[in-house]
């Protein structure tokens, strides 16, 4: 029955996100009236913030279990652009025995050890399957009750949250002592209109948002973190590839190179993190460019970023709201720690939200602190919410699932470790490769990329 599945948006408190999710709350809330049905559970992540770690899940499951662990069979969790028709989704769940520990979902896997998940199961990653989260995903109450009493005795260690889909497979397989993923077939990530998604119980809108004209080329000020010894190798990478499509752009490192030109912000390279050199780039911000200018991004020099498809994507956030956007990484969550936005997938700001940081005194404990981990606390401490978006990358096109890029349209990717980063740009960010994207999936040769 339908009033046994809790459905679960992960929505965001975003404008642009929280009315996606919305929206789909009741278009499932409309697929039950027009079912004759009684009304399912649906959740909003974003509004059960009891704790900043909701979006992780699983601080969740002890609510989950006490609250719906008596009168419901099942969590479904589900992402707001991921598309549902009840009425399959019912039949998938019916074959699955509800009194028994499931963990459903489209499985992905890695073909090769990385980075991204700590070289997990180096030997032969293939064998570790994953949800993609697009899809939906599912757990049985029984599992939920097992997590929630785990959780109990073992609280979550207070630690880096980077690829949530794999570290919660990871923690419900529980070193073999849980269960596995269960691949569903009809979990599906196709896009909504191709003609195979009649066997679908799932579908995912695979397309990059555009909500009306894209921002210009010159409400987008773009600053590139540089030191001198990457000026050689790193910088003309920028130059080959997307620095053209940038209108307002400028390099700061710790050497004025007249040739590039970078800008010396008089703050020494350091070889940890860059706090004091990110916020001398926030008030330079705020102080030396023109108050019309609504959006800052700020990239390493070894990001590869399209500036097009980003103008396309800001044209759905309101720029006089505090905007915090990128690829978010959580720290010590099961803790009641912080949630940030990594840097190397490139960090987007509203100039509104510069203006409360630097106006709340919230500053960088060293000058070698990580920047984007004391950006995340601040804007914690502010009750700014840092807004994720999957397009943006901290690693490299083949540090992911080929099946999870297949349904993207990426905005950036991260690191020229053992690839041709000129090649992957062309290959995944230019703008002429928009229509590619759309229709069919992107097939790349691992050594180049």
């Amino acid at each position: 029955e339908l009033k046994e599945v809790v459905f679960v948006i992960q929505s965001q408190s975003n404008s642009f996100h929280s009315k996606r999710a919305e929206d789909l709350k009741r278009d499932i809330l409309k697929q039950a009236a027009d079912l004759g049905k009684v009304f399912p559970r649906i959740l909003l992540i974003h509004q059960m913030d009891r704790h900043e770690g909701a979006w992780t899940i699983l601080p969740l499951m002890r609510d989950f279990s006490v609250t719906y662990g008596r009168n419901s069979s099942w969590i479904f969790f589900c992402e707001e652009d991921t598309r549902i028709q009840v009425v399959k989704l019912l039949k998938v769940l019916g074959r699955f025995d509800r009194s028994k520990e499931w963990f459903l979902g489209k499985a992905l896997y890695d073909e090769e050890s990385t980075i991204i998940h700590h070289y997990a199961f180096a030997e032969n990653p293939t064998v570790f399957k994953f949800p993609d989260f697009a899809a939906g995903w599912a757990l049985s109450i029984p599992l939920v009750n097992t997590l929630a009493k785990k959780l109990k005795s073992e609280p979550l260690k207070s630690d880096f949250t980077i690829d949530l889909k794999h570290e919660i497979a990871l923690y419900i397989w529980q070193k073999g002592e849980g269960p596995h993923l269960t691949p569903v077939p009809e979990f599906c990530t196709d896009d909504v209109n191709l003609y195979k998604v009649d066997y679908c119980a799932t579908t995912f809108s695979n397309f990059l948002p555009l909500c009306g004209e894209s921002v210009k080329k010159e409400d987008i000020f773009v600053a590139v973190k540089t030191c001198r010894k990457f000026h050689g190798d790193r910088i003309p990478v920028v130059k080959q590839t997307w620095e053209r499509e940038a209108a307002l752009i400028e390099y700061y490192s710790d050497y004025a190179d007249t040739s590039i030109p970078t800008i010396d912000l008089g703050i020494p390279n350091t070889d940890r993190g860059h706090c004091g050199k990110t916020f001398a780039i926030l008030e330079r911000f705020l102080n030396h460019t023109s108050p019309r200018t609504p959006w800052l991004v700020i990239v390493d020099d070894d990001t590869l970023i399209s500036i097009f498809r980003l103008r396309k994507l800001l044209s759905c956030y309101d720029p006089n709201e505090p905007v915090f956007l990128g690829e978010r990484y959580g720290y010590g969550l099961g803790t009641g720690g912080y949630s940030y936005i990594t840097g190397g997938g490139g960090m987007v700001f509203s100039r509104i939200a510069v203006q409360k940081l630097l106006a709340s005194k919230c500053r960088c404990y060293s000058m070698d602190a990580p920047d984007d981990m004391v950006l995340g606390m601040c804007f914690s401490g502010l009750g700014i919410p840092i807004t994720h978006s999957p397009l943006f990358h901290q690693a490299r096109p083949m540090d992911y699932p080929k099946d999870y890029l297949s349904h993207q349209i990426p905005v950036s990717f991260h690191k020229h470790w053992n690839i041709d980063p000129v090649k992957v740009y062309f290959a995944w960010l230019a703008p002429n490769t928009e229509e590619s994207h759309n229709v069919k999936k992107v097939e790349y040769n691992r050594e180049d990329l």
